[in-house]
């Protein structure tokens, strides 16, 4: 089974829908989302300066947006790194299981909106740089 890289991590426009009164961007599972959708949570209140995520999953899939603000999302396949910068709420990242990610340079008021794949399951995470080096081997 071939492993993910980080060019298989993309961004997907959602669309937007606008109106007079301001915008609406819809969200559905396996048709805008590539995966059914078991959790959603979000990230907020990020203090300047600080990170989040830096780890990876092993089954999971995960969709970021930038609801609210922006930040950057730093891929890492174990062979190659790239920086995505998030900043519309009609775009997210889809990031598949096996790729390292971390959130970085969140915004004054910045709101990072998850959708995953799986329920949280705390054996689906690796959270060491060297276990993940040796995952990816």
């Amino acid at each position: 089974m071939r492993k993910p890289t980080v060019e298989d991590c993309r961004i997907i426009d959602l669309g937007k829908i606008e109106f007079d009164r301001g915008n609406l961007t819809v969200v559905q599972a396996r048709e805008t989302v590539p995966f059914d959708i078991k959790r959603v949570f979000y990230l907020y209140d990020i203090p300047g300066g600080e990170a989040r995520g830096a780890h990876a999953h092993k089954e999971c899939h995960q969709f970021l947006v930038a609801a609210s603000g922006s930040f950057e999302v730093v891929l890492d396949d174990g062979h190659e790194k790239r920086t995505v910068y998030l900043n519309r709420p009609f775009k997210g990242l889809h990031i598949p299981p096996g790729i390292w990610a971390a959130e970085q340079e969140f915004s004054s008021g910045a709101v990072c909106l998850v959708l995953a794949s799986e329920p949280y399951d705390e054996a689906d995470y690796i959270r060491d740089y060297e276990e993940y080096l040796e995952f990816v081997k």
